[in-house]
């Protein structure tokens, strides 16, 4: 069990870190630096998508993570 965990998180986290320099890729450099407007937007479309995206997966790796430590403690 302990194995599918660690294979699961090592998905989640290239996913991740891929979803990541989509959404670094989608911004200007001027943004990247701390040069954002301060105008607010929203996100629509694909960038929403992206952001959703991440989200999930950031609290799937966390959860995957905790059962990881919690089922190794208990071995």
């Amino acid at each position: 069990m302990a194995t599918y965990l660690n294979i699961a998180q090592i998905i989640i986290a290239i996913a991740l870190i891929a979803l990541a320099v989509l959404q670094s890729r989608n911004s200007s450099l001027g943004r990247m630096f701390g040069g954002d407007s301060s105008i607010h937007r929203t996100r629509r479309g694909p960038e929403k998508m992206l952001f959703n995206a991440t989200v999930i997966l950031a609290v799937l790796f966390f959860v995957t993570a905790f059962a990881s430590v919690m089922l190794s403690r208990g071995a």
